[in-house]
């Protein structure tokens, strides 16, 4: 069994609907419960920021501020990490601060400023399901791509840089192009560097499929389906190739697409075009054709599998959260959910209007009652 990351504690002053709340854990899996609008997803956003990023809502950091108030908001963790305890401090200032302009999150570690937020990776790997992710399946590619690309950086903690960094060199050659006097030399300078993240990001999204694969091959996990993942539109079938092969292609079609990319004011082939397609192996059909059911159950053992997956390779169960997990599932399945998650070893935070709905999780779980703005835990 992986090693158990946990969050032992959560402060939050001014984020969302609180003013301030204090939370504690006790190591087990914890439940939210409540009326829709008080504040259960609030939490897991919350906690989602003790990892990079903008959180499980994707929001402007400045929307999470509590409305009325101008001193921004701030979250405080405690966590028994990867690297044993660590204080876990994160937020934006004052909308009239240093970095108001921007909304730039701050994160300090057992008190000290951290480079970037990828330093939280050193210390907890998360992962989340969420109702707005329902429509993976049916919805635009990007979604797909954001969804694959959280699944790698729970194992790559570089990935998101290459991402971020791809997407300022893109940006670059866009605007060379549009300069039309700007010096070839210079394009294809930029476009060598598109070239190299582009492939890196590309065979690290192959890798975690492949991966997945291989602990699909296993077989369903119950109530749960394998699903089959492959990518497509960009360098389609090609990544069996050497990367340094595959970055003169690339950057041969990037030179070659320059003046198709002028006329259209983008770049029109590279990773950010790629698709994530998903397809229920058990019944060999297209996810995006599956019942609502069968979608939500796919996802679910998606996330699933991830976690597993993480715990394997690093030694270290990821931290879930799980908003409104249990609602479309029946008895059985809910039954198998809540067993699965325990058998990971890591912790879980769930929510859910129904508190009936987790009574399979018994005394596995800590509970707690949100109610407008409040969490009181329960005796």
């Amino acid at each position: 069994m992986a090693d158990r990351v946990t969050i032992n504690s959560i402060k939050l002053t001014a984020f969302r609907n609180y003013e301030t709340a204090t939370l504690v854990f006790d190591n087990r899996h914890v439940v939210l419960t409540g009326e829709n609008g008080s504040g259960k997803t609030n939490l897991l956003e919350a906690i989602s920021l003790l990892s990079p990023g903008r959180g499980l809502r994707r929001a402007v950091y400045a929307d999470a501020v509590k409305a009325g108030t101008e001193a921004g908001f701030a979250i405080f963790a405690q966590v028994e990490g990867m690297e044993g305890e660590v204080e876990v401090g994160t937020g934006i200032g004052p909308s009239s601060g240093p970095g108001a302009e921007t909304g730039t999150r701050r994160v300090r570690l057992n008190g000290t400023e951290a480079k970037s937020a990828d330093e939280l990776l050193d210390h907890v790997r998360m992962l989340w399901l969420t109702p707005s992710m329902d429509g993976l399946f049916t919805g635009p590619a990007a979604d797909r791509r954001r969804f694959l690309d959280r699944l790698v950086l729970s194992l790559d903690p570089a990935h998101g840089r290459r991402a971020a960094d791809f997407d300022r060199a893109m940006k670059m050659r866009n605007r060379l192009l549009e300069e039309r006097s700007a010096d070839a030399d210079w394009i294809s300078s930029v476009e060598a560097q598109m070239a190299g993240l582009g492939v890196a990001m590309t065979l690290a999204r192959s890798e975690m499929i492949g991966l997945l694969a291989r602990l699909g091959s296993e077989g369903d996990r119950g109530a749960f389906p394998t699903a089959g993942l492959a990518l497509a539109n960009f360098l389609d079938g090609e990544t069996g190739i050497a990367a340094i092969d595959l970055e003169d292609r690339y950057r041969d079609m990037l030179e070659g697409g320059r003046h198709v990319d002028r006329a259209a004011g983008r770049t029109l082939q590279g990773p950010h075009r790629a698709d994530l397609l998903v397809t229920h192996l058990g019944k060999n059909m297209d996810a995006a054709r599956c019942s609502t059911g069968e979608q939500k159950a796919l996802l679910t053992g998606m996330i699933l599998a991830q976690a597993r997956l993480t715990a394997n390779l690093t030694g270290f169960a990821p931290v879930l959260l799980m908003d409104e997990v249990a609602a479309h599932f029946d008895h059985k399945r809910r039954q198998s959910l809540f067993d699965l998650i325990d058998e990971l070893g890591g912790q879980a935070f769930m929510t859910g209007t129904d508190r009936s709905l987790f009574d399979a999780m018994g005394t596995r779980a800590q509970f707690f009652t949100v109610s407008n703005g409040h969490a009181a835990r329960e005796d």
